[in-house]
């Protein structure tokens, strides 16, 4: 007659390391749910935090205003690209590059018509960008 049935040593499953694997493989899906997003479209940006300098065959300013100056001359954007071919034909370099400074009010619209004619004429397009 056993009269302790009550008393026996009862077995039970230790979870408490599958509290740190589940916790890991959450972090783990995490990292790599940020990583792994096929829905971006990868674009070439410019870094401002290196100092990588291009020679300079010549600088396409645009204002505020939409003005557009090529070196320090005020040029009508109907002409940039008549303007930028001419300087391209007078160019010895083996890579002539067109730097454009475009002011942060400046329209996305007058700083493109300055890429497609600087393209247009052959240059190697460079934006500056500020280091802050």
């Amino acid at each position: 007659m056993n009269l302790r049935k009550g008393l026996r040593d009862k077995n039970e499953v230790h979870t408490s390391a599958l509290n740190d694997i589940l916790f890991i493989l959450l972090f783990f899906f995490l990292i790599i749910s940020t990583l792994a997003n096929p829905n971006v479209v990868k674009v070439m940006t410019p870094k401002g935090k290196t100092d990588t300098k291009a020679k300079q065959t010549v600088v396409v300013t645009v204002d505020s205003l939409q003005r557009v100056y090529v070196g320090t001359t005020l040029t009508p954007i109907d002409s940039l690209k008549s303007v930028l071919a001419r300087i391209a034909i007078q160019n010895t370099d083996a890579e002539p590059t067109v730097v454009v400074n475009g002011d942060v009010k400046a329209y996305h619209g007058s700083i493109m018509a300055v890429l497609q004619a600087a393209k247009a004429s052959n240059f190697r397009v460079v934006e500056a960008v500020s280091n802050e």
